[in-house]
């Protein structure tokens, strides 16, 4: 069921989609079938996720193991999961992607520890 609404609210509903805090974080891709782990970082998550599922539906993804893998393991072989996000900060100037790097870091020697881990 859909309920008609008026261009104002269309209107502020799009604005405020537009200047909300997008979900900036660390997400994996993990190998079920040998346990190794894709550490990476994003100022979407969501939309890094879903470009990498459609890059590897399409074959064209740049990281050439992954996508070996998938060629030959298919989709139910993989989870893709975000381990965490940013928070938004009242420091207008504060630097994301520095944040973004220094927990993709920590993230990866977190994952190197694992048995099976690789990036």
């Amino acid at each position: 069921m859909s309920f008609p609404v008026d261009h104002t609210t269309r209107r502020e509903l799009s604005r405020r989609a537009r200047d909300s805090f997008p979900p900036m974080g660390i997400y994996i891709v993990r190998d079920k079938e040998t346990g190794q782990v894709l550490v990476a970082s994003s100022r979407d998550v969501h939309a890094a996720i879903n470009r990498a599922q459609f890059e590897l539906r399409l074959r064209s993804h740049t990281n050439k193991a992954l996508q070996a893998a998938w060629n030959q393991g298919g989709p139910e072989r993989f989870d893709f999961e975000i381990v965490d996000l940013l928070k938004e900060k009242d420091d207008p100037d504060f630097d994301y992607a520095s944040e973004l790097r220094a927990l993709e870091q920590l993230y990866r020697e977190e994952f190197q520890q694992q048995p099976g881990a690789a990036q």
